[in-house]
């Protein structure tokens, strides 16, 4: 099976907005009730500074995407960052770096029968590719042990804790905050090692 990674622009994505969601609904086993809601923020999401979108596609159709967008304190997501950070007595100067120059990897998801391919990893590689921030930052429910392929992928490419356990407003889930530096280490290693031989 032939999977390519393809770039979306706003508008692609915006237009494409109701299927990606589904994945997104899928990949997460949430309520469909959250539909609509999802699709109109994501749709007013392109406008953020920095906006970039990936899908991965088959013969079949969309198997997964990623987006995100420069971390800024007026977005919703950030101010979540720094609610975390302010209750558990930071932010660190670590903490304060990452604030002032982050990518909020928003959302990656790939649909359940697709999962465990390598897509995610392709996904987000080709999401940061070149992006004009020190660090990338995502959240992930938690799990016992960080038992599932998610912060296995998140661990393999050098995502590191910034927050643990923490709780959003109106979901009942803990979840983990991760961070890393950018370019992403694993990738950065694979590229040299691959220019080296």
């Amino acid at each position: 099976m032939n999977i390519s990674i393809r770039r979306l622009s706003p508008q692609e994505f915006s237009l494409l907005a109701p299927q990606l969601v589904e994945i997104y609904i899928e990949a997460m086993d949430y309520n469909d009730s959250i539909r609509v809601s999802r699709t109109h923020a994501w749709r007013r999401e392109i406008s953020h500074p920095g906006f970039s979108a990936v899908v991965a596609t088959t013969d079949s159709g969309i198997v997964g995407l990623a987006y995100g967008f420069l971390g800024s304190p007026d977005t919703w997501w950030d101010r979540q960052l720094r609610r975390g950070f302010y209750e558990k007595g930071g932010p660190t100067e670590q903490q304060w770096a990452l604030l002032r120059s982050y990518f909020e990897l928003a959302e990656v998801h790939v649909r359940p029968g697709m999962q465990n391919r390598g897509i995610g990893r392709q996904l987000i590689t080709e999401l940061l590719w070149n992006v004009p921030a020190a660090y990338v930052a995502l959240s992930t429910p938690e799990v016992p042990q960080e038992g599932n392929s998610a912060f296995g992928l998140y661990r393999s490419l050098g995502f590191r804790d910034a927050l643990r356990h923490h709780r959003y407003p109106g979901d009942s889930r803990p979840f983990a905050l991760l961070y890393a530096p950018l370019p992403l280490p694993a990738i950065a290693q694979h590229r040299t090692a691959a220019r080296d031989r």
